[in-house]
């Protein structure tokens, strides 16, 4: 298991919820993110789980799991945050205590 503070985000919500394909959008993450011992060792307790619940709570002993949806909202977000201000005096203005 990860120390929870540097487990990484993985979007599994709204994925084909295949508990092979789910494992393996996790084990990416972690090998991604330099991990690969850690994931390994997660697909091997998978495997052997009895169940898919005891499946899924073995991912999130290994990622964050997060919405498909939050990661198109934070680029959204990214992409129209210089757009709603045109400078920084207007931002200023509006939330001035």
């Amino acid at each position: 298991m990860i120390d929870p503070k540097k487990r990484p985000d993985c979007p599994l919500i709204g994925q084909d919820g295949n508990i092979f394909n789910l494992m393996g959008i996790a084990s990416r993450t972690l090998r991604q993110n330099g991990m690969a011992d850690e994931a390994t060792e997660m697909c091997l307790r998978i495997t052997s789980s009895g169940s898919y619940s005891e499946a899924l709570c073995i991912i999130g002993e290994y990622v964050n799991i997060t919405s498909v949806d939050d990661d198109e909202c934070e680029s959204e977000c990214e992409e129209n945050e210089d757009d709603y201000f045109d400078d920084e005096d207007e931002y200023d203005q509006n939330f001035d205590m």
